[in-house]
Formats: structure tokens, sequence, C-alpha cells
């Protein structure tokens, strides 16, 4: 009920739209350990909405939640650590909290992660991985994806390609049986 009231006053649905009510009320689910409310109050710390901008506690809040499993934080936490934003920048942690939230079919997650792949940063330069990545995150219509790969495609060879697609249908084989 206090997840869902921030939600209510942060979006003005049925009350008049109040961001620091959404924080206050946030935070109450938040210290209880709601994964959900975690994230929120993670976000409202990180666009300054109703509390005065923190990066360090929008790390903070997106870690908790992160650590059990929800995909937004992650994805939030590699970015963070992505831009050196509440943390020192730091691409091979970046791409461990994208990866978490891409393995969970996160398309945000997973275009951020190929993106990682394509410029070798935190992890060693894969155009094969990156396109994977890239195709899994277009085709559940995340379009970003879909100029990234235009660019990529023209520094692969057929082989390279070939690959990427074996890899695809692998991992939505693997993510089938789950």
């Amino acid at each position: 009920a206090q997840f869902n009231l921030g939600l209510m006053y942060e979006r003005g649905e049925g009350i008049a739209q109040n961001h620091a009510e959404a924080v206050k009320w946030y935070r109450k689910a938040a210290e209880q350990g709601l994964v959900n409310a975690q994230t929120n109050l993670g976000a409202m710390y990180d666009r300054g909405e109703g509390i005065a901008q923190s990066d360090a506690e929008a790390v903070e809040w997106y870690r908790k939640a992160a650590e059990q499993g929800e995909v937004r934080s992650q994805t939030n936490l590699g970015a963070m650590y992505d831009e050196g934003r509440g943390v020192t920048e730091d691409d091979a942690e970046a791409v461990r909290w994208y990866g978490k939230a891409a393995e969970q079919g996160y398309p945000n997650a997973q275009f951020n992660l190929g993106l990682m792949y394509a410029k070798g940063e935190g992890v060693a330069q894969d155009y094969v991985v990156a396109h994977m990545w890239w195709y899994l995150a277009r085709a559940q219509g995340y379009y970003p994806a879909r100029e990234g790969m235009k660019l990529l495609l023209e520094q692969m060879t057929r082989e390279q390609i070939a690959v990427a697609q074996e890899y695809e249908r692998e991992w939505q084989e693997k993510q089938q049986k789950d």
C-alpha cells in the first residue's frame, strides 16, 4: 500500500502530483525491503524529484534492489558505473550489472551490454556478442539497437554474423527452457 501510494503521488493519479510525498511513501516501503520501492526511490534521487538530487543515494537504493535481482535497478546501477555517477567509473562493474539484467531479458540492459562489447569497454571488444545482445533487444522492440546493428554489420564478416545468429538462437532456446 505504501508503494502504491508513492506511485499515485508520483504520477498524480487520483491525487495531486507531489514528488516529495512520493519519496516519503517510497522510502517507507523501501526501508521494509520492497524492491520496486527501492528502485523508484533510487530513481527519485537520480532525477532529483521530490528530494535533492544525489547520485550516491541513487546508487545506494539501486544497489539494494539490484542485489535482489530487480532488472531496472541492475541496469541503472550499470549506468551509474558506466558514467561514474555516485561511484568510481568502472566499466567492468557496469558490464557485470548490465549482464545480470540482460540475462533476464531486459532489452535496455541488452542494448547497453551490446554497446560495451561493441566498444570493448569493460570487456574485450567482440562484435559477435554485441550483435547478439542488440538483436535480442531489437527483437523486443528496443529500436536503438536497430541502428547499432546496422553500423555493426558493416564491421562484421559473414562468418561473424553466422556465429552471432547461432548465439542468438541458443540464447532464445535457453530462455524458453527456463
